[in-house]
């Protein structure tokens, strides 16, 4: 065996060792706490002639901010404040969310999807479910 660690060497060795334990769980949790967005499911579609509707308020630019408001009161403790994504549900603002039409948006938000955690948004007017599309449409771009 060794000769004793003194108190100074003990103390800076117990240090040491609860900075390399620190430094590995930040490690391996960063990661996970800023890169894990729930998945989108591609097999969700719309029917032909959901995917079809036009939306009623596209030249009623002011029904925008309304659809911000409902997408903070009733979207964005899942999706995000931006619509980014959470692990509870998936990135609203990438390539697959914004190439679908308004039609399926609006169809989307009115039907949900229950089994994987949307909620059907039919209880709301058919006015706020375009005004939540209009404000979909209008969220910062995420390239991916």
């Amino acid at each position: 065996m060794g000769a004793p660690l003194s108190a100074r060497a003990g103390a800076v060795l117990v240090v040491a060792r609860a900075m390399i334990g620190a430094t590995i769980i930040v490690g391996v949790s960063l990661p996970v706490g800023f890169a894990q967005v729930r998945d989108r499911d591609p097999s969700w579609a719309a029917p032909p002639e959901a995917r079809a509707k036009v939306n009623p308020l596209l030249d009623r630019p002011e029904a925008v901010a309304g659809g911000g408001k409902l997408f903070q009161q009733r979207c964005a403790t899942c999706h995000g404040d931006e619509g980014r994504g959470t692990l509870k549900a998936p990135d609203l603002t990438g390539r697959e969310v914004q190439a679908q039409t308004d039609g399926e948006l609006y169809w989307k938000i009115s039907t949900g999807q229950t089994h994987a955690g949307m909620p059907a948004f039919s209880f709301l007017p058919e006015q706020q479910r375009w005004q939540l599309v209009l404000h979909l449409r209008g969220a910062p771009s995420n390239q991916h």
